[in-house]
């Protein structure tokens, strides 16, 4: 038998189907489903929630920036206190020089204390709340009525 298209061949170029001839897959999940979202993005937003939560009840909240960072620097000023004993899981700088206020949340830190998704977004909060706390000179109770409880 003759077949009149030839066998392509086995180049380096881009794979078009799979070895059972149904193509190429295709993502598990599209771009807008929580799903797709890093652990990172997913953390943010967890920050993100507890912020606007804390934003109705304290409106000068607008002019803090809150960020997200990995791991707390190594590079410690004595003044910021933290020893070899205990990571922080967030953390405050005053504004200066025309800055605004930042409090810091260390995601890592908090992801290895915590098991599930609520009980990581329980602990962000704590976190955001004594932070406020730390910077306005409050005491957690005072910023969020509910903190502790859990």
């Amino acid at each position: 038998m003759d077949n009149p298209v030839p066998p392509r061949a086995a180049g380096p170029g881009p794979r078009r189907r799979d070895r059972h001839g149904r193509g190429m897959r295709g993502p598990i999940a599209p771009p807008q489903v929580p799903l797709s979202a890093s652990r990172a993005e997913a953390f943010a937003d967890l920050v993100q929630d507890s912020v606007e939560r804390l934003e109705r009840r304290w409106p000068q909240l607008a002019d803090i920036d809150f960020l997200v960072l990995e791991v707390p620097r190594l590079e410690r000023r004595p003044d910021e206190g933290w020893s070899d004993e205990a990571v922080p899981l967030g953390g405050t700088i005053s504004a200066s020089d025309g800055r605004r206020a930042r409090i810091v949340v260390y995601r890592r830190p908090v992801e290895i204390r915590t098991k599930g998704r609520d009980e990581r977004a329980a602990l962000v909060h704590e976190v955001v709340v004594e932070q406020v706390a730390e910077l306005l000179g409050l005491t957690p109770e005072t910023v969020d009525p509910r903190y502790g409880e859990d």
